[in-house]
């Protein structure tokens, strides 16, 4: 029986795959397909890459532009969080749907089905599956086919960290690939994420956490084994969505628009600010969008701004343009070590919904060299063991790589089947 895993270790970048940190994800490495070339979308945020991942789209295209964005519910645009519990609801509200395409819980419920155990914010879970083709499962929300809510002993109640991440793991492994056995299973965790934007990359607890995650993606690959040997087809795919790189200043974008005349207000709607961590999101009302060019401009002598995308320059970066969204910026960045010696500094900009936002620890979202380096490693479905491929990959690949595994049409996506061999 042909079936599908895949593993996030969410915000583990490609570099720190190595024998000391992550023995059993080398370890799988050395007997897998490994693609040495992969990268992120723009931005670099769990929330856009999860719908890039579930619908093999590029933001452009599945509508999801970060981890926080700007809506017009009626009174003006304002921003809110993309991570939480109701932003699905709301978006459905404001705009008419989720998703503007669809997602491998869709493509595959006439094909055995999908089953999502995800840690991180509700808002990156729930975009897995936002309109209820599945089942999703998270500690804030579990849900069925039709979105119909599961309660009590049967729904997830992980919690936020690498204990939860295990006790996911062991659930998932029984419950899910050994018991249910759907098509599509979907194992998220939300280490070493957490823990490096709690603490700085490098330190004890963020080595601990990596070490945990290592461990839980080490317990499905054995399943995995287990039920191959007994006669299945699984393709596994152990990935991360993105890397993270060190705080080093935080630019205030919202005060630097509103000192140079381009925002009226911190609270008004005719200019809005989405910090994505190390880029940001410029929306402007229909009355302002004449200025993008302007305010474009200015922002190039901002400190702190690497890049400015705007029109065409939104699409080069897998955006849309021609909506509200009308500027984005990315981070200055550099190979400078942090405390720990870690490599990859960045200019972060002031993050009204973000705790965690603090210099000397981790974060992402831009378009720097390390963030934009997530692993991807692929076991058995053909690919060929002990392998490594060259050529550039990317976050849309993943879904037309679950499709091609099912014989299914991939058509509509931006990614594509990734090479095999």
């Amino acid at each position: 029986m042909k079936r599908a895993v895949l593993v996030i270790c969410d915000g583990l970048r490609a570099d720190m795959v190595r024998p000391q940190w992550t023995p059993h994800l080398c370890r799988l490495g050395a007997r897998s397909r490994i693609f040495n070339r992969h990268r992120g979308v723009f931005p670099s945020t769990t929330r856009t890459t999860s719908a890039s991942i579930a619908t093999g789209c590029l933001p452009a295209r599945h509508g999801l532009e970060g981890n926080a964005v700007a809506l017009d519910e009626g009174n003006g645009l304002i921003p809110l969080s993309v991570g939480a519990p109701d932003f699905r609801d709301r978006l459905r509200a404001a705009t008419g749907k989720t998703l503007r395409e669809p997602t491998l819980a869709e493509r595959l419920v006439d094909h055995g089905g999908s089953i999502v155990f995800s840690n991180v914010s509700p808002g990156a879970a729930f975009f897995q599956d936002p309109d209820g083709y599945g089942y999703v499962y998270h500690r804030a929300g579990s849900f069925g086919p039709g979105l119909a809510p599961i309660d009590g002993s049967e729904s997830l109640k992980a919690t936020h960290g690498a204990a939860g991440d295990t006790a996911m793991t062991e659930r998932f492994c029984d419950e899910v690939l050994r018991q249910r056995k759907p098509a599509l299973a979907v194992l998220w965790q939300c280490e070493p994420d957490h823990s490096q934007h709690a603490f700085p990359l490098g330190s004890p607890a963020h080595l601990d956490a990596m070490a945990a995650a290592d461990r839980n993606a080490q317990s499905v690959a054995d399943t995995v084994d287990a039920l191959n040997a007994d006669g299945e087809n699984i393709l596994l795919i152990m990935a991360s969505d993105h890397g993270h790189q060190t705080v080093d200043g935080i630019v205030d974008l919202d005060a630097l628009l509103m000192e140079a005349g381009f925002k009226a207000g911190p609270d008004s709607t005719d200019c809005v600010v989405t910090s994505q961590g190390f880029s940001a999101f410029i929306y402007l009302d229909a009355d302002h969008r004449g200025r993008a060019d302007e305010i474009a401009t200015w922002l190039e002598s901002v400190d702190g701004v690497g890049n400015v995308h705007v029109g065409n320059g939104l699409t080069a970066v897998g955006q849309r343009p021609g909506g509200a969204l009308a500027i984005a910026v990315d981070a200055e960045n550099s190979d400078a070590k942090n405390a720990y010696g870690i490599p990859g500094l960045s200019t972060a900009f002031a993050n009204r919904f973000s705790m965690t936002l603090k210099d000397g620890h981790g974060d992402h979202g831009g378009l720097g060299r390390y963030e934009q380096s997530p692993f991807l490693i692929v076991r058995d479905g053909g690919f060929a063991a002990g392998s490594m491929c060259d050529v550039e990959s990317s976050a849309v690949d993943i879904a037309p790589t679950v499709l091609a595994h099912f014989d299914l049409p991939t058509g509509g996506m931006d990614g594509r089947p990734l090479e095999r061999e």
